[in-house]
C-alpha cells in the first residue's frame, strides 16, 4: 500500500478563524456537526478542546437529506428516528437537555438543516413533546460562502419560513473564504460515504473505507487534530474567541482560559 503524502493543510489559518467563531457563537451549547462538509472542524476542534472541560460536547451527526423530507416513508422515518435517538436527539431528551443543542454545516441554500429541523418537528407533535421548552433549545449556525456585506445581501434563513418558528437568536451564521468553503463541502476527501435516506440503515457504513481517497482523507483528519493539540493554535483560537462580542459573557472567558492554559 503506498504512503500517504503529508497533507497540506492549506485552509489551515481560515479553519481556526472559523472553529473559533462556532465556539464563540454556540451559546455555550452541544455542537453537532451535521453530515460531511464539516468534518474538519470537528478534527481540529477535538484536538483543541481534548484536555478541556469541552471535550464532550462535539459530536458527528451523520445526516444527509437537502429537500423532500415531507416525501419519506413510514420505514425510513422509524429508521432516522431511531438513529437521532441514538445520537441523543430524541423528543424526550431533547427536552431535558441543561444546554442548547446547536445544529452546525456549511449552508448553500438551508436545505438540509430544513429537512432536519422537518423531521425533528414532526416527530416532536407525534410523541406530544414539550415544543415550547425544546423551541428555546434548538440553535442552527450555517457558515456560509462569504460575500461582501450590503443591505441587500442574500441570507439563506430569509427565504425559509421555518426559521420563524423560532427565536430570532436562534438562527447564527460564520462566513467562510469562497476557497475553503468549496474545498470543504465540495472537493475535500471524505473517511464516509455521504449518509443519505438509502444508506440509513445499511450497516455497511459503519466499515471503514480503505480505499486512496479514504486513506488521504484519515491522514488529514489526523493532521487536523494534532494540530489542535498545539499550543499554537490553542492560543490561536482563544485570540480569536476573545474577539467576539460574546466575551462579555461568563462561560466564554472561562472557555478563552481553559484553551489558553
Amino acid at each position: 500500500m503506498d504512503a500517504s503524502p503529508e497533507p497540506d493543510l492549506w485552509f489551515l489559518d481560515e479553519l481556526i478563524d472559523c472553529s473559533a467563531k462556532v465556539l464563540a457563537r454556540c451559546a455555550d451549547g452541544e455542537l453537532y456537526f451535521v453530515g460531511r462538509s464539516p468534518d474538519s472542524l470537528f478534527d481540529l476542534l477535538s484536538g483543541a478542546l481534548a484536555d478541556s472541560s469541552w471535550r464532550g460536547r462535539l459530536h458527528l451527526l451523520p445526516f444527509s437529506l437537502r429537500w423532500g423530507a415531507e416525501d419519506l416513508t413510514g420505514p425510513l422515518v422509524a429508521q432516522l428516528r431511531a438513529n437521532l435517538t441514538a445520537a441523543g436527539l430524541s423528543p424526550h431528551e431533547l427536552a431535558r437537555k441543561d444546554r442548547a443543542v446547536v445544529f452546525t454545516d456549511l449552508v448553500s441554500e438551508g436545505g438540509t438543516f430544513e429537512s432536519l429541523y422537518t423531521l425533528l418537528r414532526d416527530w416532536i407533535d407525534d410523541e406530544r413533546a414539550q415544543w415550547d421548552v425544546i423551541r428555546r433549545k434548538l440553535r442552527f449556525l450555517g457558515i456560509t460562502w462569504r460575500q461582501k456585506t450590503s443591505p441587500k445581501t442574500w441570507r439563506w434563513q430569509q427565504k425559509s419560513d421555518w426559521t420563524g418558528e423560532l427565536p430570532r437568536k436562534s438562527i447564527t451564521n460564520i462566513s467562510l473564504d469562497g476557497e475553503v468553503w468549496g474545498y470543504l463541502g465540495n472537493r475535500q476527501d471524505k473517511l464516509t460515504a455521504s449518509f443519505h435516506q438509502q444508506r440509513w440503515s445499511e450497516h455497511s457504513v459503519r466499515r471503514p473505507r480503505h480505499d486512496q481517497d479514504a486513506r488521504h482523507a484519515l491522514a488529514e483528519a489526523v493532521a487536523l487534530v494534532e494540530t489542535g493539540r498545539t499550543r499554537e493554535v490553542r492560543n490561536r483560537l482563544a485570540r480569536h474567541i476573545a474577539e467576539e462580542p460574546t466575551v462579555s459573557e461568563r462561560w466564554v472567558r472561562a472557555l478563552v482560559s481553559e484553551l489558553s492554559r
